[in-house]
């Protein structure tokens, strides 16, 4: 009776392939966050709501409108990796649309016979306006010891409130068709524009986190600030730097997404802060600082751009999304909590 029930088969997976399997997923977990399980499952909803979800053209439209956000993305990992964060990434984004909009429909005026000359002008006053914004939030976050909270929510308010007043709350229009042909829907070697600049950003934040002295800086004031300091990194410098960049990459993104709309927009990003919050912590960029990896980053944007664009295809309403997007930056921060804890008690 006993050899009987022993030969019987057992439709149980052995207790090993269990221990295994689960030691995998706690290592993924650990390594790269809750972003494979989150991409994993949004892609099976997604696509059982709706037959478009998985076809050639809403992929290729998914890409084109999720660079904006990556590249926003890649700019708030760099101040998160330090410790910080960057809450006026869409007022980057609507001050530089707004003022290049201006720039380029003043210098347009003044030299028609010479377009491409008012282009380049007003993309190279928009950015650096964007600049000026990563400027102020580096000087009081560095020199002054302001917190990036204070700071940049400050910043945030006051610069949508000077692009509602250079414009009066009307959108500039009227700005030449070259800009739009290129930036916007012009294509190099078959490959969008917005989408080859994006590469092209991503390609050079990648280095400059694995190649260059700055990114092990970043990642050491992030990590420990006073260690970093007596190290003999200047933090001051790397903190300017960090939120310099986050702007400039914030500033190309609301260029291109100028382009893409063909008016200079003053309420341009409104939610970008959230979102780029979400997607760097979503893909284990930890809000403590000293770690965060650029392909991660870039996978977690284009997360965030698969939830928008399925829940649009299923006809969620935009109140309901910003439900959707909140919850999702709650459930990132409980993981990265809970990733800590598992990191610092040396489970595997």
């Amino acid at each position: 009776m006993s050899t009987a029930l022993s030969s019987h088969p057992t439709s149980r997976p052995p207790k090993g392939a269990l221990a295994s399997a689960t030691a995998v997923l706690r290592r993924l977990f650990l390594q790269l966050g809750v972003l494979p399980f989150m991409l994993l499952g949004a892609l099976l909803v997604f696509t059982c709501l709706s037959d478009q979800f998985l076809t050639s053209q809403n992929l290729v439209n998914l890409l084109r409108q999720s660079v904006y956000l990556i590249l926003v993305s890649m700019g708030q990992m760099l101040a998160l990796v330090t410790g910080g964060f960057d809450l006026s990434v869409g007022t980057v984004m609507a001050i530089t649309s707004v003022v290049s909009a201006l720039a380029m429909n003043a210098l347009a005026a003044s030299w028609p016979d010479a377009l491409w000359l008012a282009v380049l002008g007003g993309c190279l006053v928009g950015v650096a306006a964007g600049l000026g914004v990563g400027l102020i939030n580096g000087v009081g976050v560095a020199f002054i010891g302001v917190s990036p909270f204070i700071m940049t929510l400050g910043v945030q308010s006051i610069g949508f409130g000077l692009a509602l007043f250079l414009t009066g709350g009307v959108p500039v229009s009227g700005l030449p068709a070259a800009f739009s042909d290129l930036f916007g829907f012009g294509s190099v070697l078959g490959v969008p524009v917005p989408i080859a600049v994006t590469a092209a950003c991503v390609l050079g934040v990648l280095i400059v986190m694995t190649r260059l002295p700055l990114g092990t800086h970043l990642l050491a004031v992030g990590g420990n600030a006073k260690a970093a300091a007596l190290s003999g990194i200047e933090t001051r410098r790397v903190l300017m730097l960090a939120y310099l960049l986050c702007s400039g990459l914030s500033a190309i993104s609301g260029l291109l997404l100028t382009a893409r709309v063909e008016t200079g927009e003053a309420n341009l990003g409104g939610t970008v802060a959230l979102e780029s919050i979400a997607a760097c912590v979503i893909a284990g960029v930890s809000l403590r600082g000293g770690s965060g990896r650029v392909p991660s980053v870039v996978l977690g944007a284009i997360f965030i751009g698969v939830v928008q664009n399925g829940m649009n295809l299923a006809s969620v309403g935009s109140y309901l999304q910003m439900v959707v997007l909140g919850a999702l930056l709650i459930v990132a921060v409980v993981a990265d909590q809970l990733r800590h804890r598992l990191s610092a008690s040396g489970r595997l």
